[in-house]
């Protein structure tokens, strides 16, 4: 399907569930929506605390995945900080490689 405008197909993915994924031409316009769904916040401390989501670049001979957030120095050393996206990126990963998709004869040396 596609290509959609980016204005109508977050909306119907995100709150009607019309698609389960959406493919950005680029970084920025994928990460707003993704933005926009996935920040945690903490109604106690009226904090956005963490992000929860995978950015995953695809057409490259490696695979490639990182969580959907920044470097958070501002939670270093404090105690604070939430691992979780970084499990969803390891995890993303591990299926990707289980996938065969990406099994191109790549060596590591």
């Amino acid at each position: 399907v596609g290509p959609i405008p980016g204005d109508t197909v977050y909306p119907q993915s995100l709150k009607g569930g019309k698609f389960d994924i959406v493919v950005s031409m680029f970084h920025d316009q994928g990460h707003i929506p993704m933005k926009l769904k996935g920040f945690v916040y903490d109604a106690d401390t009226k904090d956005f605390g963490s992000i929860n989501g995978v950015n995953t670049t695809i057409g490259m001979p490696i695979i490639r995945t990182s969580v959907d957030h920044g470097t958070a120095f501002g939670k270093a050393g404090k105690g604070t900080a939430n691992c979780d996206s970084l499990k969803q990126a390891l995890q993303s990963a591990v299926r990707l490689a289980k996938s065969g998709y990406y099994d191109n004869g790549f060596q590591a040396s």
